[in-house]
């Protein structure tokens, strides 16, 4: 891993990001794009093409952009019952034990975030009704690798705000079935049905609706880049939950860090996927050396070793500098989506943070525990976008509405302020509307 000295340098050559219409796809993928749109189309053309084709054709254009993408498309694109039911007998038992302790943890922390309806009865009744939206769709990566953990940690907090009608969509393996795993993790989180369908297809099913698959209210889950640019390009004809970029983590570690445990973080955030970023801020020089020569020691035994050390080489690397308040300086510029303090007394630097999606405190705290286990969603804000999101929770699968009923008195005691209100902004009619019901009741 590159080692570079000092703020400037660290924030210059480790913190930066590319937009996500910056973001170049793999070249294999690019071809595909080409194959199937013809040259020179940008992977964010190629998205709003799926998008209004699948708007317009439905399960037709599903199917094509299924075999076109995912070299495979299910005779049915609804997972059966009796499937559901085969795949519960398929998994190991100790790994349906592991998915529900994790769903088990995720409920207990998400349900403490429950807000409630109220109303105060002063000047008649003002207040708000708090209601889960009534139908969610969620994407969980698949294909070759299944991701149920992400099934867990979207569903679950939406079953927990009482949302009604939880769909899922995921791609399908090569033998055009979904895996039996992500169906055992379905069924833990209550998920009501689910799809085998993958890419910004998925999306736009979900968005607009098909003669098989439901149109949703709002839609959740992390994916490819083509998958968070075909969000983008449904969002207003539904709600998303975020554009979620290629996956991060900062970590800032003292003297007192163990390098190997430093090397073992970075490695688990850069197998991911080769756009990940894992970068490293530290005080100490001797540790930065000894953690990068334990990386490379540790990077050929695993098994997506190609994928981790294209992230690190691209992605990653060490920054020294002169204090950990000085990392968190940078670290709150940079907004990670996952923050780990790998420091002495790791809580009490907590008051530093400001930006960031999920923040790790100690040695102990393994940010890959988050990924399965610890409680809070693992679907966090990328990019930057800490500075104003949050991790998906409870509220995101809720929504508002307010309620005002006044009473007489009191309205004919607010009108006249409104009404100047009014006419200040030259809107004569709502001024209007508001004097003609003092006349009538006064």
């Amino acid at each position: 891993m590159r080692i570079v000295n000092g703020t400037a340098e660290a924030r210059a050559q480790l913190l930066q990001r590319r937009r996500l219409d910056e973001i170049c796809l793999p070249a294999a993928a690019q071809l595909k794009l080409e194959q199937v749109f013809g040259g020179g189309v940008t992977a964010e053309q190629a998205a709003r093409r799926i998008v209004e084709d699948v708007r317009s054709r439905g399960d037709a254009a599903v199917r094509r952009f299924g075999r076109a993408f995912d070299g495979v498309t299910p005779r049915r694109f609804e997972v059966s019952a009796a499937e559901r039911r085969r795949a519960a007998r398929a998994v190991d038992p100790e790994l349906r034990l592991a998915l529900e302790l994790a769903a088990q943890r995720v409920w207990d922390f998400h349900d403490r975030q429950r807000q409630n309806s109220w109303m105060t009865f002063d000047e008649g009744m003002a207040g708000q009704l708090v209601q889960p939206i009534e139908t969610v769709g969620i994407y969980a990566p698949g294909g070759i690798i299944s991701y149920p953990s992400t099934v867990i940690m979207t569903a679950v907090p939406a079953l927990v705000a009482g949302v009604s009608d939880i769909l899922l969509v995921t791609p399908p393996q090569p033998d055009g079935r979904v895996a039996a795993l992500t169906l055992v993790a379905a069924e833990i989180a209550c998920v009501d049905r689910v799809f085998a369908i993958g890419g910004a297809q998925a999306i736009a099913a979900f968005a607009y609706g098909t003669r098989t698959v439901p149109r949703v209210d709002k839609i959740f889950g992390p994916g490819s880049l083509m998958v968070q640019l075909a969000k983008k390009a449904v969002y207003g004809d539904v709600g998303i939950d975020a554009i979620q970029g290629p996956t991060e983590t900062l970590l800032i570690a003292d003297d007192s860090a163990d390098a190997a445990l430093c090397a073992a973080d970075l490695l688990a955030q850069g197998e991911h996927d080769p756009l990940a970023s894992a970068v490293m801020l530290t005080t100490s020089a001797a540790l930065a050396e000894q953690t990068a020569a334990e990386v490379e020691r540790r990077l050929g035994r695993l098994e997506r070793a190609d994928i981790a050390r294209q992230a690190l080489e691209n992605n990653g690397g060490i920054g020294v500098v002169e204090s950990v308040e000085e990392a968190l300086e940078l670290a709150n510029e940079y907004a990670p989506e996952h923050l780990c303090l790998l420091v002495r007394d790791a809580a009490s630097h907590l008051g530093l943070v400001r930006n960031a999606g999920g923040v790790f405190l100690g040695e102990d705290t393994a940010e890959a525990l988050a990924d399965y286990i610890a409680g809070p969603s693992h679907v966090m804000p990328t990019g930057g976008s800490a500075r104003f999101s949050s991790p998906v929770n409870v509220s995101d699968f809720m929504k508002v509405t307010s309620v005002v009923g006044l009473t007489r008195n009191a309205a004919l005691e607010l009108i006249p302020f409104a009404a100047a209100i009014a006419d200040e902004e030259g809107l004569t009619a709502h001024a209007g509307a508001l004097r003609a019901r003092r006349r009538i009741k006064g």
